[in-house]
């Protein structure tokens, strides 16, 4: 029988799930819930890749990620924290369908286009290649192009999640 700690840990694990537009799972892991309420959903998860360089800033194995996701936005952030020191790096936002949250499962369908954000507040859109070259219909394409508007202005008001 597990004690009351054992049971809210495995009920503070989400599964994470990144989907392709057409729905497919193509790279899911786990995290640790830190909050949620009804339109959006707070965890954490470790680095668990080979440090790999990026932008400004090198990801390492252990670094700490604190994601967003919301139900009624374009995009989930990431705050990208360094795990020797916990400065923040930047932070890493990927534009997509609002996320779905059910049942120990956030899931998000990635549209590619990405928007970095370093800690000195530089911003840099990432993969416009690969967005262009998706057939997206209208309702997609829009609410991506919108999501990264808002994402942009988010950060040039000084309000993005730390």
């Amino acid at each position: 029988m597990k004690t009351s700690a054992a049971r809210r840990r495995a009920a503070a694990r989400i599964r994470v799930q990144k989907k392709n537009p057409a729905g497919e799972v193509t790279y899911e892991y786990e995290g640790m819930l830190l909050s949620r309420d009804e339109t959006s959903l707070k965890l954490e998860a470790l680095f668990d890749r080979a440090d790999m360089p990026f932008m400004d800033v090198v990801f390492r194995k252990g670094d700490r990620f604190v994601e967003y996701y919301y139900t009624d936005r374009w995009y989930n952030i990431f705050v990208v924290h360094d795990r020797a020191d916990g400065k923040i790096k930047g932070w890493y936002c990927n534009i997509g369908k609002p996320a779905v949250i059910e049942d120990g499962v956030v899931s998000y369908v990635d549209l590619a286009l990405d928007l970095w954000v370093s800690a000195d507040g530089k911003q840099t859109v990432l993969d416009e290649d690969e967005f262009n070259t998706l057939k997206l219909n209208e309702e997609l394409r829009s609410g991506a192009l919108n999501g990264l508007r808002e994402l942009k202005q988010l950060f040039l008001n000084g309000k993005p999640p730390s």
